[in-house]
């Protein structure tokens, strides 16, 4: 089992950063990858970035390449995702996940909650 914890999101003004932490506990978290997604009210879920259990390969969704950055610290079980220059459209709920598998053919089998970010204009 695993659980996943997000945090760090707010209502903030377009321009402005924020960054989210994914806190696991439970199985080794430190030996699977972990994505972020996010969905916004009637749209479907969107994959926004994802990272391999050693921090070194990263990977991102074309509409959040260049402005946000994913991290992770397997010490602290923790996953970050620093968001810069954020717009209105990168309004949503923010969820992290725990990746099995490769990227192209992921399994996730446990979620976070999710954190609401809002970016007003």
């Amino acid at each position: 089992q695993v659980q996943l914890v997000e945090s760090g999101g707010g209502l903030v003004q377009a321009g402005s950063s924020l960054r989210l932490s994914c806190a696991a506990s439970g199985r080794t978290f430190s030996s699977y990858g972990t994505s972020w997604f996010r969905q916004a009210p009637g749209k479907e879920r969107e994959f926004v970035a994802d990272i391999d259990w050693t921090g070194i390969r990263t990977y991102y969704g074309d509409s959040v390449k260049g402005r946000f950055t994913i991290s992770r610290d397997n010490a602290k079980n923790t996953v970050y995702m620093q968001m810069n220059s954020l717009k209105p459209e990168d309004t949503a709920v923010y969820y992290c996940a725990s990746r099995r598998g490769t990227l192209s053919s992921a399994t996730y089998d446990y979620w976070g909650q999710g954190t609401q970010v809002t970016v007003s204009s």
